[in-house]
Formats: structure tokens, sequence, C-alpha cells
């Protein structure tokens, strides 16, 4: 199976131009493409899982990533798939959070003696000059056009600001830029990019004739990746001081069972035939699908030990006991404790259960909280220091949310 084809197989491409010249590119190894992220948190989360892990698989078949950080974009709003404006950050912010993107993007793309680049539209959209871009740029966009656009249509009834119409060419110009500066042909993005997407392929021919070698494939990163990303409690990050490894693996354990093919499919690295035999599972067998999930993307982006950790972790809890040292677990001081006691809310809240009394309170009262597997319903319960063993207890709220509690 070729590269391409195997992408299709997986699921993940939507559309795309001129598909016959991206095939042989892809296929061949002399793919340059970019995908951009837009540096709005200090962290990556399972949102751009996708993109990542799509470049980490066209790397391995020859082609070169480039990774584009949005420090430019990032100065104005971003209307794509939004119905209000985005909140503006500081340069410091963006730098700061530019660099943290570095490191974690590391662990998927290799960029070791140019395989790889990582580059920053900052560098030329900060230069521009405002009356030089109109000349040069400006009469290649129709604004008829540009407005029948759907990220723009959205923001139409609401008030969409010049700041932001002004984006769909900014991410043309970052293409017209990377082809240039890098020979970078391809470019992908999620389905809300499309319309800018396309701007900068037509702005590329338009300036360089018809002839100039830039293509454009769309896939469902943002759609897909912003579903998985997003739990009730918000984005499940990348970052292990944001999101544990435990808990990583545990979103990832804890999928529904009509995705977990899916997500199979598009974000690890098994082969597909061997993904294809899980197609019947049921039952327990579903489950260990999703044990495998959790572990692939879990050692993916935490290393093989913490994996392996979480997961010891994580089954001796579905077991109701047995070895607890590899869950997440917090540890109580002698100030926690009032005449060797603390309360069940108060505790709640310690080990980061609940955010405040309040509704460490409603999970009590709603039967959702247990201590070693049985459920405390008093919430006036006060659990003894005495009473936690060297191994600690098991904190327990609703299904998914777990912490060993131990003392120093």
């Amino acid at each position: 199976m070729t590269t391409y084809d195997e992408l299709v197989a997986r699921g993940l491409i939507a559309q795309v131009t001129d598909e016959e010249e991206i095939k042989e590119l892809v296929n061949d190894g002399k793919a340059v493409f970019y995908i951009g992220f837009d540096p709005t948190a200090d962290s990556l989360h399972v949102g751009h899982f996708m993109a990542l892990c799509l470049m980490k698989r066209l790397q391995m078949a020859g082609n070169k990533p480039i990774a584009l950080i949005g420090g430019g974009t990032a100065m104005i709003g971003d209307p794509s798939g939004r119905t209000d404006m985005r909140q503006m950050m500081t340069k410091e912010t963006i730098a700061h959070n530019v660099d943290c993107f570095k490191k974690q993007m590391s662990r998927f793309i290799d960029f070791s003696e140019g395989k790889a680049l990582m580059v920053n539209n900052a560098d030329w959209l900060l230069d521009l000059n405002y009356v030089e871009l109109l000349r040069d740029v400006g009469p290649h966009f129709s604004v008829n056009r540009m407005l029948t656009a759907e990220c723009y249509k959205q923001r139409m009834e609401r008030g969409l600001s010049f700041l932001e119409f002004n984006y769909m060419i900014m991410q043309s110009y970052d293409f017209y830029a990377l082809f240039r500066k890098y020979g970078c042909n391809m470019q992908f993005g999620g389905d809300d990019q499309w319309s800018n997407m396309l701007g900068g392929t037509e702005l590329i021919r338009r300036k360089l004739g018809k002839d100039a070698y830039a293509m454009t494939i769309n896939l469902l990163l943002n759609s897909e990746g912003k579903k998985m990303g997003k739990t009730q409690s918000g984005a499940v990050w990348l970052d292990p001081n944001k999101t544990s490894p435990f808990d990583f693996y545990q979103y990832w354990r804890n999928v529904a069972d009509a995705d977990v093919l899916k997500c199979l499919r598009m974000l690890t690295f098994l082969p597909l035939e061997q993904i294809e035999e899980m197609d019947h599972w049921e039952g327990s067998r579903l489950n260990e699908a999703k044990e495998i999930l959790a572990f692939e993307l879990t050692k993916l982006v935490h290393g093989e030990e913490e994996a392996r950790k979480a997961q010891d972790g994580a089954r001796a809890l579905f077991a109701g006991g047995g070895n607890t040292a590899n869950m997440p677990e917090t540890t109580l001081s002698d100030d926690d404790f009032e005449e060797g006691q603390i309360g069940i809310l108060k505790l709640l809240v310690k080990a980061g259960l609940a955010a405040s009394n309040g509704e460490a309170r409603r999970n009590v009262e709603q039967g959702g909280v247990s201590v070693d597997g049985d459920k405390v319903t008093d919430v006036k319960a006060q659990i003894a220091k005495d009473s936690i063993g060297e191994d600690g207890i098991v904190l327990k709220r609703g299904k998914k949310k777990f912490m060993r509690v131990t003392v120093k």
C-alpha cells in the first residue's frame, strides 16, 4: 500500500486538490509540506494530535515537514470556525508559548540534519510594510469571493472586524513565503481552513505563474481533533504538568465504543491489518482495544515507561485494588488534618477532584464519591489520618476520576 493510499485508508483525507500530483509527491517522498499551529496556550493538546501524527507518518515516508508556528497570526483574531473574536496576546506570551511548542513537537518530529523545519510566521509578517502589502498582494484577492468563505459568513451577522478579515490574506501569504523561502509545495489544514488554504495556492500561482508547483490537501484535523481534544473539564494537554500521563491514558481508555477503531486508525502507528482484526471485538475484547489505544498514544507522548506505569495503575484501579503505586497521587501533611481527621469535602478539593467545597458537596450528595470502593454518602464524613495506611487510600469521584491519597 502506498503512503497516500494508507492516509486514505486511515480516514485522514477529506478533500484534496490536484490529487494525482499530490499522490506522486507523497509516495515519492518529495513533499515539502506545512501545518500551522497557533500558539494560544503554553502546551499542545490532543486537538493537535492528528496533525502531529500525520507529520510523523509522512516524515517516516521520506517527506519533509514544516511546523509553522503562528507567532504573527496570533497577534490578530482568527475567525475560522468561531463565532467570537479571539483574545489577542502579548508578544512575550506568544514567545513563551512558541518555546513550549518546540519542545513538545520534538517528540513527534525529527528536526535533525534538516529533516524538518520549525518556523515562525512572525519572522516575515511583522516586518511587512502595509502599503507595499496592499500593492503586492491586495490585487490578487476578490472581496466578493472572500465574503463567500464559510469562516467569514459565520461572523457576518454578529460583525466581522477588518482585523479578522485580514486573516485569510495573512495565511495565504504564509504559504507564499514558505514556497519561496523553503520550496514548500504542499499545505495541510482542517476543514475550516479550506478557503484560506485555497487562497494561498491561488496567490502563489497568480504571482509566480500557473506553473508554480503548489498543492493543497484538506484534512479533517480541526473537526475531529477538537472533538477528541475536549472533555467536560476542558482540554487534554500533552504537557504532563497539565495532564498527567495517568489522566492522559485514562482519557483514551474511556473513549466511546464507536470511536475506538477510528482513533486507532488515525492516531496510532499500528498496522492497518492489526486494527482491522479488532473490528468485530465486543465486550471485554473491546476494552482490550481501548487499552491498546491508550497505551500506544501515551507511549507516543510520554514514553514507554510512563505508559506502562499508567496502564498498571489503571488496571489496578479497575481490578478494585491491587498495586496502586502508579496511580496519580496527592500527599497530605499534618497541616491538612484537624485533630487527626480531614473532612471528605476538603479531601476532594485537596486531591483536585473538586474545584470547591460546593462542588464536592454535590458530588457526595449525588452518590459519586467513594473511598477504597466504599461509597461515601455523608457530606460530614471524616477520614482519620490513622486509617490512611502506608499504601494510601483510593479516592474516587464519578466513573473516571481517581486519586491515591497518602500521608507524609
